[in-house]
C-alpha cells in the first residue's frame, strides 16, 4: 500500500508542477492561445485561468492528504529499523558467509594508544 502512495506522490508532484509552470504570470499575455478571452474558447469566457488555478488547488489539497496517508502508514509500520540497519543485515546475511562477529576493525594508525601517544610533542608548561 506504501508503495502505490508512494507512485501517486510522485505523479501528483509532477502534474503540480506541470500546472504550477503552465499558469500565466501576472501581465503576461501567453494566455491568448487557450482562448484569449472569448466566451466560446476551451476554458470559458474567464480564460485559462480559473480553470488551471482550481486544478492546481485540487492537485495541492491531494498532495496534501497523500503526504499525511504516506506518514501515517510510515509511522506504523512493523519493522523500525533505518534503512542503513536493514541493508547492513541483508548484506551479512547473504551466502557469503560472513558475519558481523568475523570483520575486523583496523588499528588506530601508531599502534596502541599509548605508545601513539609518546611520539606526541608536549607543550611547554608556563612557570
Amino acid at each position: 500500500m506504501q508503495q502505490i502512495l508512494l507512485i501517486v506522490q510522485i505523479l501528483i508532484a509532477v502534474g503540480l508542477v506541470a500546472m504550477v509552470l503552465l499558469q500565466q504570470g501576472r501581465g503576461a499575455d501567453a494566455g491568448a492561445s487557450f482562448g484569449g478571452g472569448s466566451s466560446g474558447s476551451l476554458f470559458g469566457s474567464r480564460g485559462p485561468a480559473s480553470f488551471l488555478s482550481k486544478l492546481t488547488a485540487g492537485l495541492a489539497a491531494l498532495f496534501f492528504a497523500n503526504s499525511l496517508a504516506l506518514a501515517y502508514i510510515s509511522s506504523h509500520s512493523i519493522e523500525r529499523r533505518s534503512v542503513v540497519e536493514r541493508v547492513q543485515s541483508e548484506s551479512m546475511s547473504e551466502d557469503s558467509g560472513l558475519r558481523s562477529e568475523d570483520v575486523d576493525v583496523p588499528a588506530l594508525p601508531g599502534g596502541s594508544g599509548d605508545s601513539a601517544m609518546q611520539d606526541v610533542p608536549q607543550a611547554p608548561v608556563p612557570e
